[in-house]
């Protein structure tokens, strides 16, 4: 991987993100360090650097920095370890974790997401991500066990799929529906086998869909086989 000097845009950036308290320094180094006007769409690349979320296609976004910084935050120290991306998207979160030094495997289900996201992971440098199409709500169990999941997306419950292949002190970081909004969570497998679930705070993403989050559309599942 190709260490990036940070420039004007990327430094004001984590700048915000120390204001909004952020505090780890690899993590802000790392998102530093990522070229996020890669991973946006051409017509809005000029936005690349706001903290915002941004539409990438076929419903879905390019998670807001502060989102990716915290999640990446409440996974804990990731470096030389194995960790599953559930939602892949644009590939911008995945080549967070990267920066930090993850072995990362990410999930889409989307086609044309995946083959997109693989195409700029690979051409920017970032050959410890392997992404693969499939319904993420299933977890990637092959390359189980991890340090730590993260879900971009929201579901109804916590996978039980996803808990299962998180290794002893594994941490599974992830936004579910609670109430009439949502709320991220950390579900920490503890070393003797035990599951802590800690609630920090409120959170806004797009639905989880697959065979164990939200259908796909009226009356209609996902293909399980994708």
């Amino acid at each position: 991987m190709t260490r990036r000097t940070p420039g004007a845009q990327a430094r004001r950036l984590v700048e915000r993100l120390r204001e909004r308290g952020i505090r780890s320094q690899a993590v802000l180094d790392a998102i530093a360090r990522v070229p996020r006007q890669e991973f946006v769409p051409e017509p809005i690349r000029f936005r690349a650097w706001e903290d915002v979320r941004l539409p990438i296609g076929l419903g879905q976004t390019i998670s807001q920095p502060w989102t990716v910084a915290r999640m990446c935050e409440l996974a804990g120290d990731v470096a030389g370890r194995r960790v599953l991306e559930i939602g892949t998207g644009s590939g911008y979160h995945a080549a967070v974790l990267a920066e930090l030094g993850a072995i990362v495997f990410s999930v889409e289900r989307h086609a044309g997401l995946a083959d997109r996201a693989a195409r700029t992971l690979r051409r920017l440098g970032y050959l410890g991500v392997s992404v693969k199409q499939f319904d993420g709500t299933y977890g990637w169990a092959a390359e189980a066990p991890y340090a730590a999941i993260v879900t971009t997306a929201a579901g109804p419950d916590v996978p039980d799929a996803l808990v299962r292949q998180l290794g002893p002190g594994g941490r599974l970081v992830l936004p579910v529906a609670r109430g009439s909004g949502q709320r991220l969570l950390v579900v920490r497998r503890a070393e003797d086998g035990e599951v802590i679930e800690t609630d920090c705070g409120p959170a806004s993403f797009v639905p989880l869909v697959g065979r164990f989050g939200y259908r796909a559309g009226p009356g209609r599942d996902p293909d399980p086989r994708l």
